[in-house]
Formats: C-alpha cells, sequence, structure tokens
C-alpha cells in the first residue's frame, strides 16, 4: 500500500493502517540498501562483497521473513505506549528474537539483518507508542524515543557482565566500542549526522538517489566506528575503511559514473583484504527510513538533522 493511502481520506489513519505504512518503509529502506551498488565490501547486485556465506538471494529471503514483523513491532508499540521503557523494552525483545529466528530460518542459520531487526525495530515501536499518544512521528521525536527506551543500554548490557560472550561485549570490553546498543541509545546520533544529513544534502543539490545514497554510505565510513570491521581485522581494518572513505569525500564530488568506478575499485581493496563495513550499511538503511518519514505524511520540518 502506498504511504499516501494512509491519509487519502479525511478519517485519522487507524492503528493497522500506520501500521503497515511504517512496517512498508522500513521493509523498502532494506531494500533500498540491499539494491544499492557499488557497496564496498558488501553484497549487492554486482557481487557478494566480502562474504562467502551469503548473497543478494540471501538477503531478499532474509528480507521477505523480517517484513512481516515490522508492522507487529508497531503494534507492539502502540498496546505498550503506556509502559515504562524498561519493561517494554523487555516485552519488544522477546518479539525481536521471535523475528531473528524467522530470519535464522530463511537463511540456513546466515545472520544477514540481525542489526537491521535491532535498529529498525526499534524505529517501529517507537512510532506506535507516539502514535498511541497521539504524537507525530518526526524524526526528532521518534530518534528521542528510541533513545528513552535505550537509556542505559550500554550500561546495563556491556559495562556490568562479569564476562564477554558475544561480539559486542567483547568489543566494549577490548575498545570501548558500544555498537548498535550505543547507536540507539544517542537516538542514531551517527546516522543521522553522517547519514541522513549528507543524504538530504545531496538530494536538496539535485543528486538522484542511487548517488545520494552512495554518498551517505562514503560519509557513514569514514565516520562509524563499525564494529563489523572491528571484529573481522581489529583497529587497523577500521582505519583502512576511515581513511579510504575521507579520502574519497575530501575531493570535489566526482561525476556519477566517476564515484561508480572509485566504489568499485574500493570493493576489491576491501574484498581483498576481506571486510566488510555491515554496521555502516545498516545504518545508511536507517539514514533512508528516517529521510522518507515523510511519505507517513509527517515532513520532517527541517529538524531531521537536529540533534
Amino acid at each position: 500500500m502506498p504511504f499516501a493511502a494512509v491519509l487519502s481520506s479525511d478519517a485519522p489513519p487507524s492503528a493497522d493502517q500506520m501500521a503497515q505504512a511504517v512496517g512498508r518503509l522500513a521493509s523498502l529502506s532494506l531494500q533500498r540498501e540491499m539494491e544499492l551498488t557499488p557497496k564496498p565490501g558488501l553484497v549487492d547486485q554486482a557481487n557478494a562483497g566480502a562474504h562467502h556465506d551469503m548473497d543478494l538471494a540471501t538477503f531478499r529471503a532474509s528480507l521477505a521473513a523480517i517484513s512481516p514483523w515490522f508492522p507487529v513491532f508497531f503494534q507492539q508499540g502502540v498496546g505498550g505506549h503506556h509502559l515504562a521503557a524498561t519493561h517494554f523494552l523487555r516485552q519488544l525483545r522477546l518479539s525481536g528474537l521471535a523475528c531473528e529466528r524467522a530470519m535464522f530460518a530463511a537463511t540456513g542459520g546466515v545472520n544477514t539483518h540481525k542489526g537491521s531487526v535491532f535498529s529498525l525495530g526499534l524505529l517501529c515501536a517507537a512510532a506506535g507508542r507516539l502514535f498511541a499518544r497521539g504524537d507525530e512521528p518526526g524524526v526528532v521525536g521518534l530518534c528521542s524515543e528510541v533513545a528513552l527506551l535505550c537509556a542505559d543500554l550500554v550500561q546495563r548490557e556491556l559495562t556490568e557482565p562479569a564476562t564477554a560472550h558475544s561480539a559486542g561485549e567483547r568489543l566494549y570490553w577490548q575498545y570501548g566500542f558500544t555498537g548498535a546498543r550505543g547507536e540507539a541509545q544517542s537516538g542514531f546520533a551517527t546516522a543521522r549526522a553522517h547519514g541522513l544529513a549528507p543524504y538530504l544534502r545531496a538530494r536538496a543539490n539535485d543528486m538522484d538517489e542511487e548517488s545520494a545514497l552512495l554518498e551517505a554510505l562514503l560519509h557513514l565510513m569514514a565516520h562509524n566506528p563499525d564494529t563489523n570491521l572491528v571484529a573481522r581485522g581489529g583497529l587497523p581494518a577500521l582505519s583502512l575503511v576511515q581513511v579510504e572513505a575521507m579520502r574519497l569525500l575530501a575531493a570535489p564530488t566526482p561525476t556519477s559514473s566517476l564515484r561508480k568506478a572509485q566504489l568499485v575499485a574500493f570493493d576489491q581493496l576491501l574484498i581483498a583484504h576481506h571486510l566488510s563495513p555491515g554496521g555502516s550499511a545498516d545504518l545508511l538503511a536507517v539514514s533512508w527510513f528516517l529521510a522518507n518519514l515523510g511519505e507517513l505524511g509527517q515532513p520532517c520540518g527541517g529538524m531531521c538533522c537536529d540533534e
């Protein structure tokens, strides 16, 4: 259903209508990221990047499996809008884990979208909570609600455990990186500053969507402390990606064809080093989701990039 259909009548949209619209926006954000090509080190329409256990077909199967859950997350936000953040997040996590199980069943155990289930699941649930309260799910309000839901999440889950079991915990203890938890706790500060803002600037300068998304991805790769890279190659891997992305961004923006040629070369570099900036890919999907909230009838109002 087109987003505009939500507002096609004089009657206010129902919770079910909004759930379907927000869920479709979340799914489309993952589709846009998935199909964007060329993406350095990442699965796209040209190749599998630095991955040996997944390809575009794997991602498509995964997306089909997790997409029905996004409206569920919204409806859970509606039903739990009155709950305290910690209690609500505990309930939401159960649905998130069920969504992850659907993903793993569809991919044969391959982790394709775990980070996106976490980030977009939070955004959909936060949108449901705001809708139930009668508040507009604009970018600032939505990200603030996610930050409220995830307040102290890093403290509770990364700094308190006596031993580090997950990759996120190990990287926090080893390097101090807070990963997806820290990004959500900040209200997606990195996505907003280095994904959403460059994307909106590029679009305002008449750049087509594909080119604007590629620019946003480069900005994210230049600034995001991507734990996927650190897990694969330590701090040197993160430095390699950030330095190369910054080098490309430092020069005047080239033509679309030249930028794609640069990204193809960047792709080959990361494939050779077995590096995949999956965290930046997740944040690109978040950025596109936030940039297109206006399709739900809630324009950014110039506040999309406010901190």
